[in-house]
């Protein structure tokens, strides 16, 4: 799985204590801390006694760029478990044995770890590993129901090749799994809570015949990008997304996947009349097929006319129906008179922001990670930014709508 840390800036600046315990699973913490750090996290690593057979607390160390605490009293100092437990944002136990769970289902208390947990004031979080017939145990999912009950999120174990060599439930959750649990369950915004937002992203195809059609180079990037951040600051989402190949990590994101300008026509009125903030970032076509061909069309001379209709016009559509309180987003890309053609489009579709791409701006656009844009409001307001990763362009976008609905 290749991994590209998040653009939602969720975990920057925040305060992470990793709790590791004996495991083989343990080697999956190396990665965890420098993904974290990698976000922005200030990391702290508490090893439990076995763990130190499993984990170099000098690689630990080195990554998190923290000492790693093993043991309450070491020499002459004494690890104060109290202030670490309030130190944190969250405390993360990635690997948690059963040994460990055992122990923290039933309070007790005779290493670091374990006395930090108890005094914890922040959220607790835990990724069980173990193998299959531990993990089904009764004992264990009693202890696991305990935790439950104290208030700690318990991370779902993964199925999959395990220590035994067998296949089964029990694998703890890859550190990537780890980090978006986090973000989508303790540090999610709240800017934009209670609010349902429609995106719509990548392009749209239109059939030729069964095996042609009309597309055009939308990644879906942007919009993708869009919805995670808008999602990231608090929103209920929905993508209504044409044919791409990025995902959304975010299991709250709702994704519905069409191919046509009609299919996604229909999809997003179907949700505009329960949605306070619509953005269409999609490249939608503005014309299809006016016929399509049943068969695939032979190549019988050396010329082919295809005849073509308008497609519905999304924007144009929303626009016309929006209520008061609904806020319509939409986006330009032109290669011309940029300006003029972009407030015309804002005047016309009756949208309260239009976003204007242009691709006379070098490295901006379709195919490109990153992008230029100039954001233009009904209320007479332009805003541009400079080049920027497509990523911190959406984060630029959704401020501007927070700003905005906040008046």
């Amino acid at each position: 799985m290749n991994y590209e840390p998040s653009y939602t800036q969720m975990l920057k600046g925040k305060k992470i204590l990793l709790g590791i315990t004996g495991s083989i699973a343990a080697y999956k913490a190396i990665l965890l801390v420098r993904l974290l750090v990698k976000q922005g996290a200030e990391v702290k690593v508490i090893l439990t006694p076995a763990a130190k057979s499993f984990v170099s607390p000098l690689v630990l160390s080195t990554l998190s760029g923290n000492k790693v605490l093993v043991d309450l009293f070491d020499e002459d100092t004494w690890a104060n478990h109290v202030m670490l437990g309030r130190w944190a944002d969250v405390m993360v136990i990635a690997p948690l044995s059963c040994n460990t769970l055992a122990k923290m289902a039933n309070g007790q208390c005779d290493n670091l770890l374990l006395a930090t947990y108890l005094s914890a004031t922040c959220p607790v979080v835990v990724s069980p590993a173990m193998d299959e017939d531990m993990w089904l145990h009764a004992s264990t999912k009693r202890n696991i129901e305990l935790l439950q009950q104290y208030g700690n999120k318990i991370i779902p174990v993964e199925k999959g090749e395990l220590a035994s060599g067998l296949i089964g439930e029990g694998r703890m959750a890859e550190p990537e799994t780890i980090i978006t649990f986090l973000e989508e369950n303790i540090f999610r915004g709240t800017e934009l809570s209670g609010k349902k937002v429609l995106v719509t992203a990548g392009p749209t195809y239109e059939p030729i015949d069964p095996v042609r059609f009309i597309g055009n180079r939308s990644t879906g990037k942007m919009g993708f990008a869009l919805a995670e951040v808008l999602y990231a600051r608090g929103a209920d989402v929905h993508i209504v997304s044409g044919p791409v190949h990025v995902k959304t990590g975010y299991g709250g994101i709702k994704v519905t996947s069409v191919e046509t300008a009609q299919e996604m026509y229909d999809a997003c009125i179907a949700a505009f009349e329960n949605t306070d903030i619509a953005v269409l970032s999609a490249a939608v076509a503005d014309y299809k097929a006016a016929v399509v061909a049943d068969e695939k069309i032979k190549k019988h001379s050396d010329e082919l006319q295809v005849p073509l209709v308008k497609t519905k016009d999304i924007l144009k559509s929303l626009g016309a129906i929006k209520k008061p309180g609904q806020l319509l987003v939409g986006f330009a890309l032109e290669t011309n008179n940029e300006r003029e053609n972009a407030l015309k489009k804002l005047e016309s579709k009756n949208a309260d922001m239009i976003i204007l791409n242009s691709l006379r701006d070098a490295n901006a656009g379709f195919g490109y990670d990153t992008n230029k844009i100039t954001v233009f409001s009904s209320n007479g307001a332009v805003t541009e930014t400079g080049l920027a990763s497509k990523h911190e362009i959406a984060g630029e976008i959704v401020n501007i709508i927070i700003h905005s609905l906040h008046g």
